[in-house]
């Protein structure tokens, strides 16, 4: 089922993210959490893109079982980095022989080692243009992009960043998913501006539940959002304990999501780091209060 239509039929919608494994034993890993996910509901899934598309044949081929074999909509990540343009329509056209109904198409971040984005021969330089590509030859496609709540990490300047969020979502965007962020305040602010904006589609919150402080650390300098100081302290006072560290991840991202879904939000998007167990407590947790509501 395409996403824009599921987010029309049943917001605020529920995904979670995941990216392909290394090996055998994270393969099994994988599918065993699909399976267990499958029976809470979930709106959707998707499947990341290795850097240079060096992960291609397994996002196509875990988006092909997803459907297929689990039985959970799927949505598959395909990004510029390395790829001329004839290899990305041959991309898409492999998973629309694979009937696999969405896509969040990205420009990607630049190779490992590579400070900048160089796009590659007959390539694309931005994600919008790949968008425009994609809603050009590949029509049938539902088409979801990526938004930045506290600005693209090469354009701290919010009002620039939200013009070409504009650019990109014209081009032929149905939905935008969110960087992750932890001050729910970072993303009302954000939706406020991008509505006045003009951009109408479905903006989805990207929630990662914190469960390292390391591995957090990276990640926030990679994508540029920051961590609240109150929520810094309480992560760098249980370093060292991994329990205590998930405990509190656990809680703060719980709490921003009953904060989202009081909001209205359109959707809530789990980037799970395929630790599945953290994501789905939280899952539960907002099932179960909803559930009770009603």
């Amino acid at each position: 089922m395409k996403i824009d239509a599921l987010i029309a039929l049943r917001r605020p919608t529920f995904s979670f993210e995941f990216f392909p494994p290394k090996n055998a034993e994270g393969e099994e890993a994988l599918f065993k959490a699909l399976d267990e996910l499958k029976r809470l509901g979930p709106s959707f899934v998707s499947v990341t893109y290795g850097a240079g598309g060096s992960t291609r044949a397994k996002t196509l081929d875990y988006v092909r079982r997803i459907k297929h074999d689990v039985g959970v909509e799927p949505m598959a990540h395909l990004t510029c980095v390395g790829a001329s343009r004839a290899e990305l329509a041959r991309v898409l056209a492999d998973l629309e022989a694979a009937e696999i109904d969405n896509v969040l198409l990205l420009r990607g971040d630049p190779p490992k080692g590579e400070t900048t984005f160089t796009p590659a021969a007959d390539g694309f330089r931005y994600a919008s243009e790949l968008v425009a590509f994609a809603r050009e030859h590949f029509p049938r496609f539902t088409i979801g992009a990526a938004c930045y709540p506290e600005g693209h990490v090469e354009c701290r300047d919010l009002a620039r960043d939200l013009s070409h969020l504009k650019e990109k979502v014209d081009a032929g965007v149905d939905f935008l998913v969110s960087q992750l962020f932890f001050e729910n305040r970072v993303f009302h602010d954000f939706v406020a501006r991008a509505r006045e904006a003009g951009i109408a589609v479905p903006i989805l919150a990207g929630i990662m539940p914190i469960t390292n402080v390391d591995q957090t650390r990276r990640f926030t300098q990679m994508c540029g959002a920051s961590i609240p100081v109150v929520l810094n302290e309480r992560l760098e006072a249980s370093r060292g304990d991994e329990k205590k560290v998930a405990e509190i991840g656990i809680d703060h991202a719980t709490r921003q999501c009953r904060e989202l879904l009081s909001r209205g939000v359109d959707g809530i998007h789990f980037y799970t780091l395929n630790r599945s167990l953290a994501t789905r407590r939280i899952y539960l947790n907002l099932l179960e209060e909803r559930q009770s509501k009603r």
